[in-house]
């Protein structure tokens, strides 16, 4: 009987086992669907509505806080200090620091021995010519019959941008477009495949493109033009905003180094109505310009939707050219470039709050940064005991082929010295037997050590071999591209220049006040703060790739800034 019992238990205690097993079982897999659910509703990737690029073309970092105190409470560079992330030791890793290389290097993060915009201009050896760095015969002018101006694309650049890369990801389901006054700074920020490039053209003062996008321009470009925006700005002629005795970061008006692009007159009032209807191309070298490409990108994001599409992520590649063309003519110490900051710290902040109604606070990301910056007049340093001078490239250039002539007995070895480098004739040393290339080079570059503000001349395909700090040497090897860059490097003395003999001034060079540039980030996942962790310009792409979630550009060698990904 105990047995029996026994047997019974056993028997009933292994079935309510069993039942409370399927239980479990049952109540495991309702929790896992209930799980995967979950994680199917609420996981989901994240992204902006729409990422918004500013290149502010020459603007030094210091620029952030030279002008600082004068920069209005709701104007555009204290919000996005306040409100934004500042990388405030950015730095340029090639040369030369030029516009096209700035623009390509921000949005492909890589550098010009990669992506092949060596230059705004260069000799090209593979054509045989001198290339400008967007010209592209194949295409027109779409908006204009001014094919100096419309003949242009992104072909002469070699690798993807950071917009080809979100086409790619959201399977072109996005809209990418890119709007500056000159064409290179709209052409290459907006990419291979970008919707639309939107440039200037001076003749007509309409905003133009190339069949290289489209067969015609959309209804709002139409509507813009028709507005005639240029005229109206010069209406209003061009004073400064404040009493003269007020801007304390500038020299004296009317200094005798500035240019004078408005004829006789330098200096505070400038009348603009005789250009109305005339000469457009005026509206680069007056802040106006910054307000004029304000107006297309806000009519770019009403026409074109951007930032409302359900299905991606669109991209607004914006450029600020007339800060590189006021720096150039009047330099970084007049009232002319202060007066240009004060109403671009406007501007900005007109257009923050222009996307925050239209977008959404918090819901785009933006950074600002610079293609290059700027090196101060040197007749202006020279006034302060600063050592400076400028050097006449062009006056080098023949005095070299009478020498080389005279040695070698062959005309016009020298092609040209274009972005501070010496392009020679090839074909005319490889067909002269007596020609050695050592030897050229050697009388090139002996000639060159004698001129007044030239610190090293070598030739390029020595450069491991040249005695130069590491920093110099990587910007050299960054940005050397075999069929696009010259035979003989010339680097400079600190605040020389070349060109600019009379006034002005220029950029191009390695040190900081040619490469170290503003890069804030601003709304969409990004937490107020500042690092003064060394980064440079070819981290900006790679950084917009982390946040999205998607792939860098393909030549891109730059590295995650994580303090802003974070």
């Amino acid at each position: 009987m105990a047995f029996i019992f026994d047997h019974l238990n056993f028997s009933r205690m292994r079935k309510i086992l069993c039942l409370v097993f399927m239980v479990i079982c049952c109540f495991t897999a309702l929790a896992q669907n209930n799980s995967t659910s979950n994680v199917a509703n609420t996981d989901e990737l994240k992204r902006p509505k729409l990422v918004v690029g500013i290149v502010v073309d020459q603007m030094r970092w210091d620029y952030l806080y030279r002008y600082y105190n004068r920069y209005q409470p709701d104007g555009g560079f204290k919000q996005l200090l306040s409100q934004g992330f500042s990388c405030e030791n950015t730095m340029i890793p090639y040369i030369p620091t030029f516009t096209a290389c700035g623009h390509t290097s921000i949005y492909t993060g890589s550098v010009p021995a990669i992506n092949g915009i060596t230059g705004n201009d260069w000799w090209d050896y593979n054509l045989s010519k001198m290339v400008y760095c967007s010209e592209d015969s194949s295409v027109k002018p779409i908006g204009s019959n001014n094919s100096d101006a419309g003949d242009m694309s992104p072909r002469n650049m070699l690798v993807t941008t950071i917009g080809d890369e979100l086409h790619l990801a959201e399977n072109f389901h996005n809209k990418v477009i890119g709007i500056a006054l000159k064409d290179r700074s709209a052409i290459f920020p907006a990419g291979q495949s970008a919707n639309g490039a939107y440039w200037y053209d001076d003749k007509t003062g309409d905003w133009i493109t190339s069949s290289y996008y489209m067969n015609d321009l959309p209804k709002w470009v139409k509507e813009i033009n028709a507005k005639k925006l240029v005229d109206k700005y010069y209406e209003q002629n061009w004073n400064i905003l404040y009493p003269l005795d007020k801007y304390v970061q500038s020299a004296p008006d009317q200094e005798p180094y500035e240019y004078r692009p408005f004829g006789g007159k330098n200096g505070f009032p400038y009348d603009l109505k005789p250009y109305i209807g005339k000469n457009y191309g005026m509206i680069h070298v007056i802040p106006y310009g910054n307000s004029f490409t304000f107006d297309m990108a806000k009519a770019a994001v009403d026409g074109e939707q951007l930032g409302k599409n359900p299905d991606g992520t669109d991209m607004l590649a914006i450029s600020l050219s007339t800060p590189d063309y006021i720096g150039h003519t009047f330099g970084p110490n007049s009232v002319e470039a202060e007066d240009d900051f004060l109403r671009l710290d406007k501007d900005i902040g007109s257009f923050l709050n222009f996307l925050d109604a239209q977008i959404g606070k918090g819901q785009y990301l933006l950074f600002l940064t610079a293609d290059h910056g700027v090196t101060q007049v040197p007749a202006f340093l020279k006034e302060h005991k600063i050592p400076a001078g400028s050097v006449d490239g062009e006056k080098i250039t023949d005095q070299l082929n009478v020498l080389l002539k005279d040695k070698f007995n062959t005309e016009k070895l020298v092609i040209g010295i274009v972005n501070n480098q010496v392009f020679l004739d090839h074909n005319a040393m490889s067909t002269t037997r007596r020609l050695d290339k050592e030897n050229v080079y050697d009388v090139i570059i002996n000639f060159l050590m004698q001129q007044p503000g030239v610190y090293r001349a070598f030739a390029l395909e020595d450069l491991s071999k040249v005695a130069l700090i590491k920093t110099i040497k990587e910007k050299i090897t960054n940005g050397y591209y075999p069929s696009r860059s010259g035979d003989i490097q010339i680097l400079y003395k600190p605040q020389w220049i070349d060109g600019f003999l009379i006034g002005g001034t220029t950029h191009g060079e390695w040190n900081p006040y040619d490469s170290h540039i503003p890069l804030i980030w601003y709304g969409w996942n990004i937490t107020p703060g500042k690092t003064n962790r060394e980064v440079e310009m070819t981290d900006i792409a790679p950084t917009i790739s982390a946040m999205l979630h998607i792939q860098m550009p393909s030549g891109s060698i730059g590295h995650v800034i994580e303090e802003v990904s974070k």
